[in-house]
């Protein structure tokens, strides 16, 4: 089941939407079908603790570009 964001075009209104099987959104605020769906973000923390920064930082690794572990400046992509 995906969680979509929407913008509802009559009130302006922004939210999220759980999406099952055969069912339509609709904007909890004014109950309009005609809808935007947005592009989302996200973002996972691995480790338990910290921001979501921190952890994306740590999933990518030293080089902060490929992920090489000898750290910045190490790989061919500088």
């Amino acid at each position: 089941m995906p969680l979509f964001e929407y913008e509802c075009r009559d009130c302006g209104n922004h939210f999220e939407y759980l999406t099952r099987a055969e069912q339509r959104p609709s904007c909890p605020t004014c109950s309009s079908e005609d809808l935007q769906k947005l592009l989302s973000v996200f973002a996972v923390n691995t480790n338990g603790n910290g921001s979501a920064d921190a952890a994306a930082g740590d999933a990518v690794g030293g080089c902060g570009m490929c992920g090489d572990p000898r750290g910045p400046g190490s790989c061919s992509m500088n």
